[in-house]
């Protein structure tokens, strides 16, 4: 007989490939268009490294307490409302259970079936706030994310994003620097786009052209801008 292959599913409810993904871009993105700014204002070259070194520890500190922030409140407030959730499956079993059965009734069941399944979900605890939490609140209360894994994350990714484009300034500076910046960082959003429509069922060349789309735009813009600050 012929046997189908198990199913495997990457870990995507914890926030860290979301983490990773937004750090990687937000760092390749911003410290691009920041060094490109000072770059256009034709400053000396240690001035665009200072601020391409600032961009880089800034943004990468900021991700990285945002992200935890974040991912931390909204825990605090799942968990609330699975205690919430929990004593009333306690306190009222009867209309918890009455609830849960008309909701099984509205996705198609019949009576009967809704019933049988309604009680016997009930007479585990357990079991029952986790499907009530996925049914009442759209929650997996064994996913609700990890603050630590995406601040942790988002660190490490934003800084390897922002360091691409720094690189260049860290061993010469002026036009080479400029350019160098400039092929590092589409190179960087050319992988980074790939590799999401990889992992995300998507056309790799799509992902790739749209990353560097996006890339080269806020580069364009803030090096404009520097220029003409620069200049007057």
């Amino acid at each position: 007989m012929a046997t189908r292959d198990v199913e495997h599913h990457r870990d995507v409810a914890s926030g860290g490939a979301r983490a990773a993904v937004f750090g990687m871009s937000d760092g390749l993105l911003t410290n691009l268009a920041l060094i490109l700014g000072f770059a256009g204002a034709h400053p000396s070259g240690s001035v665009v490294r200072l601020a391409g070194m600032a961009g880089l520890i800034a943004g990468a500190c900021s991700m990285a307490s945002g992200e935890w922030v974040s991912v931390q409140s909204q825990s605090e407030l799942l968990q609330h409302e699975l205690s919430v959730e929990r004593a009333a499956i306690a306190a009222h079993p009867d209309e918890e259970r009455a609830e849960l059965q008309e909701l099984y009734i509205s996705k198609g069941l019949s009576p009967g079936l809704a019933e049988k399944m309604a009680r016997e979900v009930m007479e585990i605890p357990e079991l029952a706030l986790e499907t009530h939490a996925r049914e009442e609140l759209g929650i997996d209360p064994s996913s609700l994310g990890s603050p630590w894994l995406v601040a942790r994350t988002s660190f490490g990714t934003f800084a390897i994003g922002a360091l691409l484009p720094l690189l260049p300034w860290l061993f010469t500076g002026g036009a080479i620097a400029v350019w160098w910046s400039c092929g590092l960082g589409l190179v960087g959003a050319a992988g980074l786009g790939a590799v999401v429509g990889r992992f995300s069922g998507r056309p790799m060349v799509q992902g790739a052209v749209r990353q560097m789309l996006i890339t080269s735009a806020a580069a364009a813009v803030t090096a404009g801008i520097g220029a003409l600050v620069g200049s007057g």
